[in-house]
């Protein structure tokens, strides 16, 4: 037993020392004057606006980093840095495809610097241009927008050049977005331009490096025209009802039910009254889990508001927005862009030739990327639009029947079914006489 006993004890210390050799490591020696070796370079690989390289690690105990360092052409020098627990670096941010040279070093836990191994390296393309030639600009309703593509999520800044003449007077405006999503949209909203009013466009891309890239022209596009609908003409059939009307009168069984919304303090007719929920006015339907049909054997989603607009119309936006509940200061974020909110929907309209629903698109509400709880507010009361064709915006066919169909809430990746409220729903379109 003694012995077991002391063969326990050894153990302890050992990994104790050798947890205690590798936390030395990063220990500061404030006298310590030797610089770390130089780290060996094995080769290198051409990166879009910058190049990859691979090394071997000097073999000094005290090594913290392989670092990397240039001077652009601006006079600025950047950057860049590697834990000792890798073997390769990339250094970013040139801007063009001349040869530009590279001081690669090793730093030890004092800060010494090894005597510098310059490279010079030629960069594929760089990544601002790649992104400026991926932009495609499309026209919108009241809007445009414009797509890019950012393959190495860099940030970027795009500036979205823009000129049009509004009731006589000239207007020459520039937005810029930052981002460094791979994929990013973003909108031009509220244009109150006629579809013969042309809007000049031309965009440049900026890097944190301090490249650009020339102002490219994307020549001039036309808007189109929509209008909210009139909601006092709307209404919405009872929990379960699948009836729909024809033209003709005719009452035909569309085969589905309309959404339960009327439970605790919610009601569906608040879904269409103009009035926002806020935390002092408790205005949603709300669903209490048994939404589909209103009978919990049936579930909660996927659910269906189903609206009469009164109607003939060719449907171009839609706009919903959440329930809040929170608080009655209005400065924290609630439930915005989480429980209880559908994020995941698809929308409808009865096409009365076929007799059928017809499916238009399915889409997510995506979930802002905000630092506070008031962004969140701001964002969640002005609403979420979106287009009936969201890649190609166009009107649907013309349809008196609407329907939204909630199929996930925000919670779990969109995978939840526990979205119980909405606070209000508008449409947009133009009228079919």
């Amino acid at each position: 037993m003694k012995t077991r006993k002391n063969l326990f004890l050894l153990l302890i210390f050992v990994l104790g020392l050798g947890a205690c050799t590798e936390s030395m490591r990063f220990e500061s020696a404030s006298n310590d004057k030797t610089p770390p070796g130089k780290p060996e370079i094995i080769r290198w690989e051409p990166l879009y606006g910058g190049a990859r390289f691979f090394y071997k690690l000097p073999p000094d105990e005290d090594l913290l980093s392989v670092d990397a360092e240039y001077v652009a052409e601006n006079g600025k020098t950047f950057h860049f840095t590697s834990s000792f627990y890798l073997d390769s670096l990339d250094v970013l941010g040139f801007g063009d495809m001349n040869p530009h040279k590279v001081s690669l070093y090793g730093v030890d836990r004092t800060g010494n610097r090894s005597e510098p191994v310059v490279v010079e390296i030629t960069p594929k393309e760089s990544a601002i241009t790649r992104v400026l030639r991926s932009v495609v600009v499309k026209p919108g309703f009241s809007s445009f927008f414009v797509d890019w593509e950012n393959e190495l999520k860099q940030v970027i800044n795009v500036y979205i050049h823009f000129k049009f003449t509004d009731s006589g007077t000239a207007r020459d405006l520039i937005s810029v977005f930052s981002s460094n999503m791979e994929k990013e949209r973003r909108f031009i909203n509220d244009l109150k331009l006629s579809p013969q009013d042309p809007i000049e466009i031309s965009i440049k891309v900026e890097d944190i490096y301090g490249n650009v890239t020339e102002e490219k022209s994307y020549g001039s596009i036309n808007l189109r025209e929509d209008f909210e609908l009139d909601k006092t003409l709307f209404h919405i059939p009872e929990a379960n009802d699948s009836t729909v009307v024809l033209r003709n009168g005719t009452r035909v069984n569309a085969g589905v039910p309309a959404m339960f919304g009327n439970n605790l303090e919610g009601r569906m007719s608040k879904l269409i009254d103009g009035i926002i929920d806020r935390g002092d006015n408790l205005n949603f339907f709300h669903t209490a889990g048994r939404g589909r049909t209103g009978f919990s054997k049936d579930g909660n989603m996927p659910w269906n508001i189903i609206i009469d607009l009164g109607g003939y119309y060719r449907l171009s936006r839609i706009s919903t927005v959440q329930r809040h509940s929170g608080g009655l200061d209005n400065i924290s974020r609630g439930q915005y862009y989480r429980s209880e909110n559908c994020g995941e929907f698809r929308l409808w309209v009865y096409n009365e030739s076929t007799l059928q629903w017809d499916s238009i698109s399915t889409q997510r509400t995506a979930i802002p990327n905000f630092i506070n709880e008031l962004q969140f507010v701001k964002a969640g009361e002005a609403g979420d639009m979106t287009y009936f064709y969201p890649d190609e915006p166009d009107y649907t066919q013309p349809t008196r029947w609407f329907r939204y169909e909630g199929l996930h809430c925000f919670d779990d990746n969109y995978s939840s079914t526990g979205a119980n409220c909405m606070s209000e729903l508008t449409l947009y379109g133009i009228k079919v006489e």
